[in-house]
């Protein structure tokens, strides 16, 4: 089990927000250059922002990945200056998100609408992220999602840019095998880097689950606070998580969950650390194969 952990954590990303720009130079010390690293568009930072920080994680060694939310982007003009100032820093990479805006700052409402301007094709991009939910998501129905992943499938094929789907955080290991089996049932293809939260404060990470519209498993749990129980059947730690994926895996000979993908919460370095440590080899799985504690 300790090899299946260390082989999968090695293929890892890892997502900053452009409030960490200044620790990025800590970063490289604890990361592996070249590893894909994330840089979200949270509510209070702009697209340069985004466009920035990317550029400067780019320069540092890692692979940038920045989001590229289709509700906060301005107007078709400003996707091709950042797509334009992306490619002349290296950046070969983005991930596509809708965004949670109910109303669009300016043309786009989804992913779809910016893959269809045909800029990707023509920007240098050789690589696209799409969003994952396991667990569905509360205003769009699952055959609305599959149609979704299949237009994005398409868009791979026609424009030879390699995409892959990057998946929401979850708690429910299970579950998470049980739609990359529904995926491939419905010929879906594409590699799925599947989203794990980092080592977070249980309160903060219930918080962040809440607040990103995290599925089911979350969801039955908040309906009775009272029931412990509930969360004991939650893989609400990076080790269970892992764990639990590398059996699912294991058991399914046909996995497209290719590699994990970290959320870090705000918790950048502490996540860093703790990968680095299990990419390492640094840490101790206990009887049963459940869980696993890092060495100091």
């Amino acid at each position: 089990m300790n090899t299946s952990v260390v082989e999968f954590v090695r293929k890892a990303s890892t997502e900053i927000s452009t409030h960490d720009e200044d620790l990025l130079p800590t970063l490289t010390d604890n990361l592996p250059a070249g590893m894909a690293v994330y840089v979200a568009h949270t509510p209070k930072a702009s697209l340069d922002d985004v466009v920035r920080v990317a550029g400067k994680a780019q320069s540092l060694g890692f692979r940038a990945a920045p989001h590229i939310v289709a509700r906060r982007l301005p107007s078709e003009s400003a996707l091709k200056d950042a797509l334009t100032t992306l490619s002349d820093a290296g950046v070969e990479q983005v991930l596509l998100v809708a965004g949670d805006l109910e109303r669009p700052v300016g043309p786009f409402a989804s992913t779809l609408e910016v893959i269809d301007t045909g800029l990707l094709g023509n920007s240098g991009i050789k690589r696209a992220g799409v969003a994952g939910h396991p667990e569905g998501h509360k205003s769009i129905s699952p055959e609305s999602l599959l149609a979704a992943l299949r237009h994005k499938q398409a868009f791979a094929a026609r424009s030879g840019i390699e995409v892959h789907i990057v998946t929401q955080f979850g708690f429910n290991p299970e579950a998470v095998c049980t739609w990359d089996r529904h995926l491939t049932e419905h010929g879906i293809t594409l590699p799925v880097h599947v989203g794990i939260a980092g080592p977070t404060p249980l309160p903060k990470l219930i918080k962040f689950a809440m607040q990103c519209g995290v599925g089911a498993s979350m969801h039955s749990f908040m309906k009775n606070m009272g029931a412990m129980a509930n969360l004991a059947r939650l893989a609400t730690t990076p080790d269970e998580m892992l764990l639990g994926l590398i059996r699912g895996r294991a058991a399914y000979g046909g996995s497209r969950l290719v590699q994990p993908h970290f959320y870090s919460f705000g918790g950048a370095v502490a996540t860093a650390t703790w990968l680095r440590a299990v990419a390492d080899g640094s840490f101790t799985v206990d009887s049963e194969g459940r869980k696993f504690v890092v060495n100091a």
